[in-house]
Order: C-alpha cells, then structure tokens, then sequence
C-alpha cells in the first residue's frame, strides 16, 4: 500500500451537485481518515451515491471540490482506486479466470502480479473449483463475490463500495465483511455506503449520516452516539394479555420488533423503575441497558426509519 501521509484519503469540501431543479448534494464537507474504514450513510435516495459517485470523478461537482488521495481524480490515479457500484455488472461469456486477469490488467497490473492473486482471492471466496467457468453459470451469491474481486484484484489503496451487501445471504455476507476487514488490516482505505445501521455498527470507525443531501450527524461511531446524548434499554419479551409497552416511566420512543424492543429512554432514568413496570407488562426474558443503535439514532435526527 502507498501512503502519502499528509492527507486525508478523501476530502469534500462545499460539495453540491444538482440535477435540473433538484439539489441531490448540498455542499457537504468531510474527511476520510487513510486507513480508515468510513461509512456514507443515509436512506435510499439521501445523497449517498451521488456523493461517491463524485469521488469517483463519474459526476462533476457543481459547487466545492473533491480531492482523493491528495489530489483530484485523474486516469493516471484509477489503479490505486478500487470501485464497487452499486449496479453491479459482469461479463457473462467470459470464463472466471480471463476475468479476473482482465480487470486487473486494467488497473496496470501484470500477469506475474496477478495470478497469485487470482489463486488466494477464488480460494477465499469459495470460487476456486470454477475458475474456468462462465460467468453466466454462477448463482447470484457467486456473481455478486465474484463482482467483488474484480473490484480489488489489482491491489487498491482506496476501495469505495456501495451497497456492498445488498442481496448477499448472511454466509455470503460474512465472507465479504471479512475480507473487507483483512484489507483494511493491510492498509486499505475502506469507504462505503449504506442504509443498513447495523451493518455500518459492526465495520465503521467513522461516518457520517446524510439526509436530503446534506450531513446531519458526523465522528466515529462514539462521538455521534455521545451527541445524542440519550441512552437506550433493549429487551426480549412476551406481552401479557391486554398489555403493551406504551407509556413506561421515562420512555421516550418504542421500537417495537414483535419479540424484540429498543426503548429510548429520557436522561437520568431510573432503569429498576424502567424494569418493574416492564415486568408488571410482560415475561421479560432479557433487560439491556446501553447506547442507542445507529438504527434508532437516524430515525430521530432525519425524521425518517432507514428503508
């Protein structure tokens, strides 16, 4: 990995983007730290793909600047950059192998650089037994793996992923988070987007929350739970009959899952208190008292429940 050491791995600063009448950015600004995993939440239609979209110089901002790896996009700097759209796309005739030695051929690599590559990335995806098939022969949960080594084959030093783990199973989800988080063990710097919190809860050390195109909360995961400023209770539960979880002492909202609820609790609530009238309700089969999830956090500052 190449490090400059002076910059951040990307910097907005004032970036908007328009499209006719509507504003799809406006005129946001962050840093992504090198060697960072940072995530670009928000729900469908935040901003979220426009914004990586202009890191990846495919838009033009039309207010502010983009600078990645110290300096704006050009053609000479696309072999550091690793780019999964969120539209995916395969060549479906070509056999696995070819592939995977075209893409990387490029990002400027060669075939010496490439195939021990080629061999440990069809390993760890579980590929390996397919390499001189056709892409069309493979299943979705394949394809989209497969889509995912093409995308870091020749080595990246910067890998924007978005909505990487869309549609993926949670086997295959796993394989991916993991090789996302061997990567940035090895100095990559991860950006990707998505509308899943409790995907964003388990990888990012930083991020920041868009809504309607602008940022609303931004920091590591700490630092935007800490400006909430609200802790939360989650329980496993059976109602008893005629019962429900409205109206419990200091309970502000209720985000309630069937068998599962998050309550977001007013400051200084008394949890014992919280726990009596619970049990007075319901079977209470766990009682959890801890910082509100990302989940319930957007909700609050966009108004909104993530789609």
């Amino acid at each position: 990995m190449t490090s400059n050491g002076n910059h951040p791995a990307v910097r907005f600063r004032d970036v908007a983007k328009h499209f006719g009448d509507f504003t799809a950015v406006k005129g946001i600004s962050f840093e992504v730290p090198e060697g960072s995993i940072f995530g670009i939440l928000g729900s469908n239609g935040a901003g979220k793909t426009t914004s990586i979209r202009m890191l990846m110089n495919i838009f033009k901002p039309d207010g502010g600047t983009v600078e990645v790896l110290g300096s704006h996009v050009s053609e000479s700097m696309k072999p550091r950059l690793g780019y999964l759209p969120e539209e995916r796309g395969l060549y479906k005739k070509m056999r696995i192998e070819e592939m995977l030695r075209f893409f990387g051929r490029i990002k400027g690599r060669d075939d010496a650089f490439l195939q021990p590559r080629i061999d440990a990335w069809l390993e760890r995806v579980g590929l390996s037994g397919w390499r001189t098939r056709r892409v069309e022969e493979l299943s979705k949960g394949m394809s989209q793996k497969l889509q995912f080594v093409t995308t870091v084959i020749h080595d990246p030093d910067l890998l924007v992923l978005d909505e990487p783990f869309a549609g993926l199973d949670p086997v295959n989800r796993d394989v991916l988070r993991d090789a996302v988080l061997a990567m940035n063990e090895q100095g990559t710097t991860i950006v990707f987007s998505t509308h899943v919190m409790e995907q964003a809860e388990q990888l990012c050390r930083e991020l920041i929350m868009i809504h309607h195109g602008e940022v609303r909360l931004s920091g590591t995961l700490d630092q935007v739970r800490a400006a909430e400023g609200r802790d939360a209770a989650h329980i496993r539960y059976r109602l008893n009959p005629g019962a429900d979880l409205q109206g419990l002492p200091g309970v502000l909202t209720v985000a309630d899952h069937g068998n599962e609820a998050e309550l977001t609790l007013e400051s200084g609530t008394d949890a014992n208190a919280l726990l009596s009238a619970l049990v007075a309700r319901a079977e209470v089969k766990r009682f959890e008292m801890r910082e509100p999830s990302l989940h319930e956090i957007f909700k609050r500052v966009a108004g909104t429940e993530p789609r």
